[in-house]
């Protein structure tokens, strides 16, 4: 079942009963959505989501309404719904929202960042580099994302964070492709490794820039792709 791996087991087994809520249907679907499962312009019919998922014709139209706010998903006169493609120029704005957001959750974990995490960034530092060296892109992608969520984390910023987890969905497939570029990761890890030096140090401004300008080189790689 596309997109339910990452969900527990008691989840998957409601799935199996037909008893998850909306909000758990719109967890699952947006797992999907976020982890390239379900792909751009893909059609949801909801008598398949229903029958594939377990939950009532119902929950499934509020969960796809949901999504529909975020941007994940929209709906088409006459068709239905449909995984909502991004264009580049689209991916690019996103990104840079997101450089604004990310930014400030930096300038955060560094005001908040406690030993114990300093410890944990500074040996995810020494994993990202390891990949690097092995040429392991799926580990330090991994790692990457890893890193994000845990500066998020450590920021405390619940508003930002819940906006920064729908923008990075609206743009997932130029992500994935951004993750796969060869070479992409020794451009990036300098980038990481000076976020992660300045969050460390409990120096909120060179956090901040540092997030800054390793996104807007994200957004500047995907502005380059645009045909």
């Amino acid at each position: 079942m596309a997109g339910w791996k990452a969900f527990s087991v008691e989840t998957r087994d409601r799935v199996s009963v037909g008893t998850l809520t909306a909000a758990e249907v719109a967890d699952l679907l947006r797992n999907a959505i976020v982890s390239g499962d379900l792909v751009p312009n893909q059609r949801l019919v909801e008598s398949d989501l229903a029958a594939e998922y377990g939950a009532s014709r119902g929950n499934i139209r509020v969960a796809l309404s949901e999504l529909s706010v975020e941007g994940l998903v929209e709906r088409v006169q006459n068709r239905g719904a449909r995984v909502r493609a991004v264009s580049v120029d689209e991916a690019v704005e996103i990104t840079e929202v997101r450089a604004a957001l990310e930014a400030l959750c930096a300038r955060k974990a560094a005001e908040r960042i406690t030993d114990s995490e300093i410890g944990e960034l500074q040996r995810l530092a020494e994993r990202m580099k390891d990949a690097v060296d092995r040429g392991d892109r799926e580990s330090y992608s991994e790692c990457n994302q890893i890193l994000h969520a845990r500066i998020i984390a450590i920021s405390a910023q619940q508003t930002a964070a819940a906006n920064i987890q729908r923008l990075r969905g609206q743009a997932v497939r130029f992500q994935f492709r951004l993750a796969r570029q060869p070479g992409r990761p020794a451009v990036s890890l300098p980038q990481h490794l000076a976020i992660i030096k300045a969050v460390c140090a409990h120096d909120p401004a060179a956090a901040a820039e540092a997030m800054r300008y390793h996104l807007e080189s994200v957004a500047d790689v995907i502005r380059s792709s645009n045909p």
